[in-house]
């Protein structure tokens, strides 16, 4: 309640201080006056019958809930940009009134500009996959693995997708046309319930890489965020959920590690579970998943990137670590992010002596459907000797 209340607070602060600068000395009639509160009003509606009129609104019913938040974003952000704009040119006008209208119609012009990358971001950006592509050179990669494609998938989220199966499609298309071989998925399949796979399980079915398809848990698959009636419920959800990984072909590595080999040579491939900075779960054991693999050069799989710093770094000499779960918060651009405010290592490659993470902004996306600039990644990571990293 407290939260829809500031929600409106805050949309009719902005309305109404737009409405004394501008609207009411541009819009002659009470039509128009009165037209210019309705898509607040209209919005603060639509979250109050999600908040009070439907239970566990956001896991099952993802789709609405985020193109609610588009609509609150459009609504939202571009107002706030043009209410700004206003307030710095508003001491001009008392010296050149001829400004005002010029001046306003340039905020209004970027306005809309951010009006349509939201828009793009929340329709097109969404699907648009790219693959980037790097090479990983160590010195510890056994000469049979020169050359070796690994793809990394990540937070494909499918419960924010419903039943749209096309985008999934082509994913894994463009997967397949890598030729890789071996993909690693680094968690969060799905926002919170294992039927939220099941449309996908065809499809994704299909991934084809030479040594097979592996993953770990991200902290939506143990369905946290949903509200369930008992313990066992969620323990049934999970364990639903690894069997839809296992008909699909994929291998969960749930604290365990498996060995590749090529002629003489050896790669231990390790994942745990989710292991994050409160208040996510903290399940991994990875000195448990690494037995076996000493001496070997390692890629780790763990969701959380602030798993490298907390235990990877200071406790192994693992090579390479993959990560996910950032999403880069869905938005980049001149490669900065928001979530460089709560990451140290968001998105791409960070390296500290011999040990390396890369972090996949993820290929899906959660809570709002959009995208724009961390647009939705397929890693393909070539493996490659060296004398020195």
């Amino acid at each position: 309640m407290i939260q829809l209340l500031l929600l409106a607070l805050l949309l009719f602060l902005i309305d109404g201080a737009i409405y004394l600068l501008h609207t009411r000395h541009h819009c002659r009639g009470r039509l128009w006056r009165l037209l210019w509160w309705m898509p607040s009003l209209l919005i603060v509606a639509a979250f109050a019958w999600l908040m009070f009129g439907m239970t566990d609104a956001m896991s099952l019913h993802p789709q609405a809930v985020g193109r609610l938040a588009v609509c609150l974003l459009l609504c939202l952000l571009p107002k706030l940009l043009f209410l700004v704009w206003l307030l710095v040119g508003w001491p001009l006008w008392g010296f050149w009134r001829q400004l005002r209208r010029p001046y306003a119609a340039v905020g209004l012009s970027l306005c809309l500009l951010l009006a349509l990358c939201i828009a793009y971001g929340a329709t097109l950006g969404i699907n648009r996959f790219e693959v980037k592509a790097l090479t990983f050179r160590h010195p510890q990669v056994p000469p049979a693995f020169s050359g070796y494609r690994i793809v990394q998938l990540s937070d494909l989220h499918l419960g924010s997708r419903g039943n749209d199966v096309a985008p999934i499609e082509r994913l894994v298309g463009l997967v397949n046309a890598q030729q890789p071989d071996l993909v690693l998925f680094t968690g969060d399949l799905v926002n919170s319930l294992s039927s939220e796979l099941e449309p996908f399980v065809p499809i994704l079915s299909q991934l084809e890489a030479t040594d097979g398809v592996f993953a770990v848990l991200g902290n939506h698959d143990y369905g946290t965020y949903y509200r369930w009636d008992t313990p066992q419920q969620a323990e049934a959800n999970l364990q639903c959920l690894k069997q839809l990984q296992a008909d699909m072909g994929w291998t969960l590595l749930n604290n365990a590690h498996c060995l590749i080999r090529r002629e003489a040579d050896t790669l231990a491939l390790v994942g745990v579970e989710n292991d994050g900075e409160p208040p996510f779960s903290q399940y991994a054991q990875l000195s448990h998943a690494m037995q076996g693999t000493e001496g070997l050069f390692t890629i780790l799989m763990s969701h959380n990137p602030t798993h490298w710093r907390r235990e990877v770094l200071p406790q192994t000499d693992i090579a390479l670590t993959l990560s996910g779960h950032t999403h880069a918060m869905q938005t980049q651009l001149f490669g900065l992010s928001p979530a460089a405010l709560r990451y140290a290592e968001w998105g791409g490659l960070y390296s500290e002596g011999l040990q390396s993470l890369y972090v996949n902004v993820g290929t899906g996306f959660v809570g709002l459907p959009f995208r724009f600039g961390a647009w939705p990644e397929v890693t393909l990571i070539t493996l490659e000797p060296s004398s020195s990293h």
